[in-house]
């Protein structure tokens, strides 16, 4: 399955001062609401919502709500017991009559927040499950307060088991982590996620193998919507649907769906959605394509949305779909940039380094623009993508093209957060190259973005009969690495002067050294000293990076340098670079064509996963002094229906001053039918 949606990189640290906005009240963009562990939690604004028709507040309020409504299925989707551990530690919070500066209780709101931007027990970007700081006793007497709290609503939760989550909580060895992509282990066996239940990998595996149909022309995504577990002896699939798993909240998402459903902007934007309504009710994987292929080719309207089961960054094989939805609505200024890449995505294809049999002799259908997010929900946050493109299916995407979009308001909170906090000054080797960021990063970092998803995604296609899965647990990393390469290879490109989206031939080198920087070194801040790197953009970046450094060492294309002690990227022939960049993905590209397990295997194992903890050492050491969060995620507007005295609603409020928690309870309060 193509994996779409990036990860927003450590380019989020480096300070860029184009289209900086100041932080004040009247513009929230980057504020900081709150900081814990190793995450801070920003607010993001939504600019020109207030330009949007009443019509189209409506479908964007209403899909808003859709999108909230499906917030239990992603939690328990991260881990079996993950709705029962939020319950009681909001209702441990709440209950807390005691001294809110104890010890004691500060390590357990920390350890709350870090649950809460989880979706579960588990980090966001590791999976690792998180690390309580206050003790068992301490927690015990807390359930022994809950037990006795007669009033407010906030004793011990129902149907809640206490011996087993005092057990997930404090016993590091059990269940440690959500999805473990160790070579030469049980990836199904040792992962916590809820997308599996009593099966091994190799019977998952088998099973599939199984059913899947190597001559069909238009697989659909097997395994994207249940949970596969074991009934009697025998594999079988649990579909996520109406009258099946997660029931209760598929029916309030196709509730909002319909209620959203008479402000569709267009008819084929209305047939997508009754599509997907279908989908939700019958769990038929071919009515889900029969709603991609309308959503794919829908690019009229104003307003947009994801909604259901996309990403399978959360499983380990890369099949099971986690769910999430954004809404959004278009930047019109600022799609002119993308407009003009997908207009010209032809002659990137035709121009594309790889080897010709693997190249798109037609590419359908590949739109693009910059979107406003309206609201994140699921996968989608408190973390978020600043790009997606979709479908994901590789047949859809030949025969009806794909849709990509920049999510700029989300790059312009990170970029409006990140100034002065001292990366560049101690990261970036010299002065002239922090001129060249500050100049041309902001621009060249969002064309990186685009490149990738409206073309790198788009790209290059299968031989006749190769599985969409070959590459299995190591095909997110090799896809992101594609989409990255052909990105990196494009930003150097004559073309992009020609087509006026750079004005200096120079400006690409910008975004290089950024990116060897991150793949590098200063990435490595998200990693525990003595762990391996295991997500899948990360493992994208180190793999390009270490290979160019290299292939590129007899040259001295790029070096690590020493300077007063410290470790430094010094770029020396940024042209050479850009060859091997094409070189690479030559490589990875023939690789996906060809369904190559085993080439693609050795290049992530080598280049991918091991860190030299020396420098590890180093750059945590460094990156300590600066206090910057590795982490970044965020708090969502809130929308508001303004009605006349008859109901009407006659225009929606969006209001930026909802604090991190309190959303987060609010959510549990109104959007839990799985927990009710």
């Amino acid at each position: 399955m193509k994996k779409s949606i990036i990860a927003a990189a450590l380019s989020a640290a480096i300070t860029t001062s184009a289209m900086a906005n100041a932080l004040d009240p009247n513009n929230p963009s980057g504020t900081v609401v709150d900081r814990f562990a190793d995450i801070e939690v920003l607010r993001y604004t939504v600019p020109g919502f207030e330009n949007l028709t009443l019509d189209q507040k409506k479908f964007v309020y209403y899909l808003t709500e859709a999108a909230l409504a499906g917030r239990d299925i992603l939690w328990d989707q991260n881990g079996k017991y993950n709705l029962e551990l939020r319950q009681l530690l909001e209702a441990i919070y709440q209950n807390y009559s005691g001294d809110r500066s104890d010890r004691d209780f500060l390590a357990f709101e920390k350890y709350l927040k870090q649950v809460e931007f989880g979706n579960g027990i588990y980090h966001h970007y590791s999976t690792d499950k998180f690390t309580p700081s206050f003790t068992p006793a301490w927690f015990d007497s807390q359930i022994d307060a809950l037990k006795e709290s007669k009033s407010g609503g906030n004793g011990l939760p129902a149907k809640v088991r206490i011996d087993q989550l005092r057990r997930l909580i404090f016993d590091a060895g059990y269940l440690p982590k959500r999805v473990n992509q160790a070579e030469g282990q049980d990836l199904i066996a040792t992962s916590a996620n809820n997308m599996y239940e009593g099966v091994t990998q190799k019977e998952v595996e088998d099973y599939f193998a199984a059913i899947k149909n190597p001559d069909d022309p238009t697989p659909v995504s097997y395994g994207l919507n249940t949970r596969v577990t074991k009934i009697n002896g025998k594999v079988v699939e649990q579909p996520y649907k109406i009258g099946g798993l997660y029931s209760p909240a598929i029916e309030r998402i196709v509730e909002n769906l319909n209620k959203a459903l008479p402000y569709a902007e267009t008819a084929k934007q209305a047939e997508s959605i009754k599509a997907l309504i279908a989908f939700y009710t019958t769990g038929d994987l071919r009515t889900f394509d029969e709603y991609s292929i309308l959503w794919t080719e829908d690019t009229t309207p104003v307003v947009d949305f994801i909604n259901g089961f996309i990403e399978s960054y959360g499983d380990p094989l890369g099949m099971t779909g986690s769910w999430e939805s954004i809404v959004n609505f278009k930047n019109r200024k600022a799609s002119a940039r993308t407009e003009t890449i997908s207009d010209n995505a032809q002659w990137f294809e035709d121009h594309s380094p790889v080897n010709p049999r693997f190249r798109k002799p037609e590419v359908k259908g590949v739109t693009a623009k910059v979107i406003n997010a309206a609201i994140l929900a699921g996968d989608a946050y408190p973390s978020t993508p600043i790009g997606i493109n979709l479908p994901n299916a590789n047949w859809i995407r030949a025969a009806h093209g794909s849709k990509s979009v920049s999510i700029e308001n989300i790059t312009q909170a990170y970029d409006d957060a990140s100034h002065g906090n001292g990366f560049n000054e101690e990261f970036v080797i010299d002065a002239p190259t922090r001129k060249l960021l500050d100049k041309y990063l902001f621009i060249t970092d969002n064309l990186h973005t685009d490149l990738h998803e409206c073309l790198g995604h788009a790209s290059g296609r299968l031989m006749p009969g190769v599985d969409p899965d070959a590459l299995k647990a190591h095909g997110s990393t090799l896809e992101e690495t594609r989409a990255d390469l052909f990105a990196l290879y494009y930003l150097a490109d004559p073309r992009l002067l020609e087509l006026g989206l750079l004005d200096n031939p120079d400006a690409y080198k910008a975004e290089y050294y950024k990116y060897m920087l991150n793949g590098l070194m200063t990435q490595l801040m998200r990693i525990e000293p003595g762990k391996d790197v295991e997500e899948a953009h990360m493992r994208n970046r180190k793999l390009i990076a270490e290979w160019v450094l290299e292939k590129g060492a007899p040259e001295k294309v790029v070096e690590l340098v020493k300077q007063n002690g410290k470790t430094f990227v010094k770029i020396n022939d940024y042209r050479r670079m850009r060859e091997l960049f094409g070189e690479l993905l030559a490589e990875i590209q023939r690789i996906k064509s060809e369904g190559d397990y085993a080439a693609g295997a050795a290049l992530v194992e080598k280049y991918a996963v091991k860190v030299d903890p020396a420098l590890h050492r180093e750059v945590l050491d460094r990156y300590a002094k600066l206090n910057i969060a590795p982490y970044k995620g965020f708090v969502n507007p809130v929308y508001t229906p303004v009605t006349d005295a008859a109901g009407n609603i006659t225009d929606i409020n969006v209001t930026y001053t909802e604090d991190y928690l309190p959303q987060m309870f609010r959510y549990s309060r109104d959007y839990s039918p799985l927990t009710r």
